[in-house]
């Protein structure tokens, strides 16, 4: 029996003895034991008995650890190599080791790795340096390069100066940067590649635009990164156009050739900018010989975010025939474009992707889901999807008040809000916005101006001009036009064209021609180019029957070269957004959509409707105002959908105007003697006709 016990005694004593002696081994056995129950479980990942692999078996198995998913096969190998310790002396195998760690996500056990190395050259250190950087480690970065030379008297060389320079760019120690540039210049690696990229990047970020393209314009040779840290340094310090004129000149030279890369180095500067810049990315982008999901996800996103939304379903679109699979990026960026487009179809083919891939959850990615199907009107699908997030932040709850308000149901809005501070969550400025609005949509004043006061008086938020503008909207809607004015004029900021287009709005609805001559006197001289405003105020003026004055602001508009914006209404069918525009034939089937809108009239006509010609811009003949009525974009686009979709179809219409009185009344009645639901997304806000009534009570 003492036999039996003495002898793993010995053992473990000689092991031990052996620990002492080769440090590292001590190291691994440490860790093993850590993840023992790990590695036993995930053994079978290497796929052989330990006998049977060769020392370059498990090297090359080290290799292939290169991601967090192989962290449970590499702790296996762990346990292979205890029992091969001159595998584990070797320097070599020890920096495999450490990239390994580092590429699996664990840079504390690859720091472990370097410290039990007895001996670092500064190959270890470069490695550790760049593990810490790569996971946003950058104090521990900088603090290892200073133990490089203080502590270890190990030289820098020319890879481990980029690492460092990228430390001090992602924690902006200027300070340490600009030391670095004084050290880099004295060894003369001014010229390296790397170190110039580096720079660039250190530079902008810490604001220094000037050192930033000196370091550019020094370089003796750029490649595409040295390009694009230069176009992104600009783009992100809000310096549009020299990023702009950088991708001209890299476009124009051609050397090198640009890449996904340099689109997404100059997104920041696509965001509601000139359609000539965003030709001139699209150019770069067609050009280019591999484009990668990166490239196509940027590309994407310049055009949603410039509401550019049917060239970005149609590259997206385009991106799906080429084979290009898409990531919650992707869709994240071509959703809104759906929903501005009410692209329901798409959006829910996108929809079932989504959990096809189980790309669930992805709290961005929900958002915008949810965002897209209330743009198409779809309140009951986006509140289900509200519903089972398992997660929800304010933009998700804001959204869903939003969508609730833009449909006129501010009970349900106020609900929500009420329930999402009951979560915890606390309510900021945009929530604050989506809310009053809606009391707004609903005529619910009292519930305005209590969640106007209530901002200020229990979060301490001080109102915005968005505030105010929902405040004005809120008084005008409910008839209660001088009170706005005088709210306008007690404001502690100055109004804007959103508070004085409001009040005019209402001006039109209650006719109210002198508060509404002194709110289009502001609007023309805050945009004097904005038809719409010109156009109210020739509404209010026919209502009265001033044709006189009408006329007066038909020729202001003609001597100022304004052009009323032409009206476009879309509609979705068989995959397709087809488009309609005032008087518009280019249809193929035009003729029998005109031969539906004619039948359709006469049946209106039998029900005593008369065209508002009075709202018609112009003092013409009462048949040509009419014609003129007839032919607008979205009784064109309603014909359309009648004669194409069956009974059961619910009819959805996105307008880029706001909808004039004459086609809300003519729709109204529509929905009556079809029988069809008629949802319709103008400018201001959805209007759902059903049995002959709207739900926005007549005031949009």
């Amino acid at each position: 029996m003492r036999a039996a016990v003495v002898a793993p005694l010995a053992l473990l004593s000689a092991t031990r003895k052996a620990d002492r002696q080769n440090p590292l081994l001590h190291f691994h056995r440490a860790i093993s034991n850590r993840f023992h129950d790990l590695a036993a479980a995930t053994a079978g990942a290497v796929g052989h008995d330990d006998e049977e692999l060769s020392d370059a078996v498990l090297i090359r198995s080290l290799d292939e650890c290169r991601s967090p998913r192989a962290l449970p096969a590499l702790r296996s190998l762990h346990s292979r190599l205890l029992h091969r310790p001159r595998l584990l002396s070797d320097p070599a195998l020890q920096i495999k080791l450490m990239r390994a760690l580092a590429a699996c996500g664990d840079p504390r056990g690859a720091r472990l790795v370097f410290d039990s190395a007895p001996a670092k050259s500064a190959i270890f250190f470069n490695v550790m340096i760049r593990s810490y950087v790569n996971h946003g480690l950058h104090r521990d970065a900088l603090r290892l390069f200073a133990d490089m030379a203080l502590r270890h008297h190990v030289k820098p060389d020319n890879y481990t100066f980029p690492c460092v320079l990228k430390a001090c760019a992602g924690s902006s120690h200027l300070a340490g940067g600009i030391q670095l540039h004084g050290a880099v210049i004295k060894i003369c690696l001014e010229a390296n590649i790397f170190v110039g990229n580096t720079l660039i990047a250190l530079y902008s970020r810490c604001g220094r635009l000037s050192d930033a393209f000196q370091v550019f314009e020094a370089m003796p040779s750029k490649d595409v990164v040295s390009w694009n840290a230069m176009i992104a340094g600009y783009a992100q310090n809000g310096r549009f156009e020299p990023a702009i004129e950088l991708c001209r000149e890299m476009m124009a030279l051609q050397k090198p050739t640009p890449d996904a890369g340099t689109i997404a180095s100059i997104m920041p500067a696509m965001s509601n900018t000139k359609k000539t810049n965003i030709n001139l990315i699209r150019k770069m982008f067609d050009e280019m010989n591999n484009k990668d999901l990166v490239s196509w996800n940027a590309m994407i996103a310049i055009y949603a975010n410039n509401s550019m939304s049917a060239e970005a379903v149609e590259l997206f679109l385009r991106s799906e025939m080429e084979g290009v699979e898409p990531d919650a990026v992707t869709l994240s960026s071509v959703l809104p474009a759906c929903g501005d487009l009410s692209a329901l179809s798409l959006g829910k083919r996108i929809h079932e992707f989504i959990e096809r891939r189980r790309l669930r959850p992805n709290l961005v990615l929900e958002n915008a889901l949810m965002d897209m199907y209330a743009n198409c009107g779809c309140l009951k699908d986006a509140r289900e999807l509200f519903e089972t997030m398992k997660g929800k932040d304010l933009v998700s709850w804001t959204s869903i008040i939003s969508a609730y308000g833009k449909n006129g149901d501010g009970k349900n809005a106020i609900a929500l809000f009420e329930q999402m501070q009951n979560s915890g969550i606390k309510p900021d400025s945009i929530a604050f916005v989506s809310v009053i609005s809606a009391c707004s949509h609903a005529g619910l004043m009292n519930d305005g101006k209590y969640y106007f006061n209530y901002m200020t008086e229990c979060y301490h938020l001080v109102p915005r001009i968005e505030h105010y503008a929902c405040m004005v909207d809120l008084l005008g809607r409910s008839g209660n036009i001088s009170e706005a004015y005088d709210f306008i004029m007690k404001m502690p900021i100055k109004p804007n064209e959103t508070i004085w287009g409001a009040l005019l709005g209402a001006c039109r609805v209650y006719s109210n021609m002198e508060i509404g001559l002194i709110a289009a006197d502001h609007l023309f001289k805050l945009v004097p180019e904005q038809s719409g405003y010109y156009v109210l105020l020739s509404n209010i003026y026919a209502r009265a029957g001033k044709w006189k004055e009408v006329m007066l602001v038909r020729d202001m508009m003609v001597s100022k070269g304004i052009k009323k914006l032409p009206g476009c209404s879309n509609v979705e069918l068989w995959n397709k957004v087809h488009s309609f525009h005032i008087g518009d034939t280019s249809h193929p089937q035009s003729k029998e959509i005109y031969k539906k809108l004619d039948y359709l009239m006469r049946r209106l006509k039998e029900l005593g409707y008369v065209a508002e010609t009075e709202t018609a811009l112009h003092d013409v003949e009462e048949e040509d105002k009419e014609g003129h009525l007839l032919a607008h974009s979205e009784k064109l686009a309603i014909s359309f959908m009648l004669i194409n979709t069956s009974l059961e179809t619910l009819i959805r219409v996105t307008m880029n105007l706001r909808m004039c009185g004459d086609c809300h009344r003519a729709i109204k009645l529509i929905s009556s003697i079809t029988n069809r639901e008629i949802i319709i997304k103008d400018t201001n806000r959805f209007h759902h006709f059903e049995h002959g009534v709207c739900s926005c009570g007549d005031y949009w």
